[in-house]
Parts: C-alpha cells; sequence; structure tokens
C-alpha cells in the first residue's frame, strides 16, 4: 500500500514539466496553492481540476497513482463526514431511518476530500517532476531575499531533503508493517486498543530507523566536509526560457480570475442555481 504514494519521488522522464525551470514550477505551486483554497463554486473547481488533468497528461503521470495514494487517508475522509454529519445542520434534509442527513454536510465534505485531492495531485506532479537537487537551487534562488536576515541555503537544503527521505521512510513503514505481520500483528482486524497496540509496534521502529538514518547523513555530510555557512559555486546552472515565463504569466492570469469570480459572487450564484438544480432531481 506504501509503494503506491508517488509523493516526494522523482519519476525521470522528458515531458514538458520535466523540461520547465524548477523555479518556475515552485511557483506554480504555490499559485495552484492558493487557488485551491479560495472559494471557487463547483464550475471553478471543476476547472481546476481539468486543468490539473492537464498538467498530469503532460507529465505523462497516470492520474490512477493519487487514487492509490489516498487510500490510506480513507480513514480522515471518513471523519471528516462524521464531523460534518454532527456539525452542519443547514441544507436539505435526507432522513435514513432515525439519522438526518443534510446535503450541506455532504457538499462541505466533498469540498474538503477535493481540495485534499488537488492537493496531494499538484505536490506529486511538482516532486515527480523535479529533482531533489533542482529543488534546492530553486528554493535558494527564489528566497534569495531572505538572505540578510537567514541562510537560505540551509531551508532549502532542509526541504530538499525531507522531500528525498518521503519515499524512504514509506518503503521502510512498509517493510516493518511487513515484519511485524509475519510475527503475528495485525493491522486491519481486531478492537480499538489491539489496532492501538498494532500502530505502536510500527511507530517506535520507525521512528528508530528515521533518527539513524538522519544520523548516518549527517556523518556522511561531516565526512565530506560540508559546511553550511560556506561561499559554495555551482556546476549545474538554471536557465529561465520563453516558455517559463508564457506558462507562468497564464497562472497568474488563471488566478486573477477565480479571485475576480469569487469577490463578485459570480461563482457562489453558479453554485446556488447548480445546488438547486441537484436538489431537484431528489424530489
Amino acid at each position: 500500500m506504501m509503494s503506491n504514494i508517488t509523493l516526494g519521488r522523482y519519476i525521470p522522464n522528458n515531458t514538458f514539466f520535466h523540461r520547465l525551470d524548477p523555479r518556475c514550477k515552485l511557483l506554480l505551486l504555490f499559485i495552484f496553492m492558493i487557488t485551491i483554497f479560495i472559494n471557487l463554486g463547483m464550475i471553478g473547481y471543476i476547472v481546476l481540476g481539468l486543468v490539473v488533468l492537464l498538467c498530469f497528461i503532460l507529465s505523462k503521470i497516470s492520474i490512477l497513482t493519487i487514487f492509490k495514494s489516498l487510500k490510506p487517508m480513507w480513514f480522515m475522509m471518513i471523519f471528516i463526514f462524521v464531523i460534518n454529519l454532527f456539525v452542519v445542520k443547514t441544507g436539505t434534509p435526507w432522513h435514513l431511518g432515525k439519522i438526518t442527513i443534510y446535503s450541506n454536510a455532504i457538499f462541505a465534505t466533498l469540498k474538503i476530500v477535493y481540495r485534499l485531492f488537488l492537493l496531494i495531485s499538484t505536490s506529486t506532479i511538482f516532486t515527480a517532476t523535479t529533482k531533489p537537487l533542482d529543488i534546492t537551487i530553486a528554493i535558494e534562488d527564489l528566497f534569495a531575499f531572505l538572505k540578510p536576515i537567514m541562510n537560505v541555503h540551509i531551508l532549502s537544503m532542509m526541504i530538499s531533503i525531507a522531500l528525498r527521505f518521503i519515499p524512504t521512510i514509506l518503503e521502510e513503514t512498509n517493510r516493518i508493517m511487513k515484519a511485524q505481520a509475519s510475527r503475528g500483528v495485525d493491522f486491519v482486524h481486531g478492537k480499538l486498543k489491539e489496532k492501538a497496540k498494532a500502530i505502536t509496534s510500527l511507530i517506535i521502529p520507525l521512528f528508530v530507523s528515521a533518527f539513524a538514518r538522519s544520523d548516518e547523513l549527517a556523518n556522511a555530510m561531516e565526512a565530506r566536509s560540508y559546511n553550511p555557512y560556506a561561499q559554495r559555486t555551482r556546476y549545474r546552472k538554471l536557465h529561465w526560457q520563453f516558455k517559463d515565463s508564457l506558462i507562468l504569466i497564464l497562472s497568474i492570469v488563471l488566478l486573477a480570475g477565480f479571485i475576480t469570480l469569487a469577490i463578485t459572487g459570480f461563482a457562489k450564484t453558479w453554485n446556488t442555481s447548480i445546488f438547486e438544480w441537484i436538489k431537484g432531481w431528489f424530489k
């Protein structure tokens, strides 16, 4: 299950997104994250979903991998749905025996899940098409204005190492789960107390392994005389091209359009019309 998660894993290829400047891709990721949390309305979210789908096609990444990546998050989605059932009491009531479910509770849950899907999708496209070293250089270049108050190289190196070790930690988790399962630990069945004990038998070895790997990495960097405060030169240079400017301008225009729709209330009007049309089908 953990091996299906592609977040943080670079996939070598020669696609349009692979050839984009890493700084451009990082800016695009920030723009998409801002856009995702704007109240876009149903039409806006559909458009944004189509844009993400186009990005998957251009980067040649299977969208099925994202659905597989969401498997471990089903519990969180169900938890959000249950919370919304008790909190949200607006919209059309649907009676299922003794339980009353309101339409807005379902719509609120779907909005959260959809936003989470878009967030994971855009992050996966970024990490799958950008090398960890390029991410470090891009962060260092974009945040160069912070150099008078902080060491930007340390920040970029920390983020790069964290992204690099996501797939490693996931593989280690999968290995420990198989090892514990072979010893009779059941992570699926049993009561809540038994599941808590099973999770404990997973978390403790995982933390021990993570600290051991970090210690090995620190020793390896020290053995190579790594000094984060030293003046550095680069063998690899990033080159900003016309296509990077064009894609970035289109993304900014798209963001500005969504913000305009949210401010003018046009998105909310479309939302109300679509919800009324959906409710009509259930009457």
